[in-house]
């Protein structure tokens, strides 16, 4: 029997601000895990969250 792939997908996001600005960088980058609609949703994401370690709202980019 065939498994079914749902159309939502788990994906994650990271901190762009953590991962590219070195002289920011701290122990840790900020990442959240949310669910998208892989028909409606085929590019990658972006959404603005808080990140703990840069302690601001920054644009969180969707990563594999």
């Amino acid at each position: 029997m065939a498994s079914k792939k749902g159309v939502r997908i788990i994906i994650t996001l990271e901190c762009t601000e953590c991962r590219s600005n070195t002289s920011k960088r701290s122990p840790g980058v900020s990442r959240y895990t949310t669910t998208k609609n892989r028909r409606n949703t085929t590019g990658r994401m972006e959404l603005k969250k808080f990140c703990t370690h840069c302690n601001s709202h920054t644009v969180h980019k969707e990563i594999k």
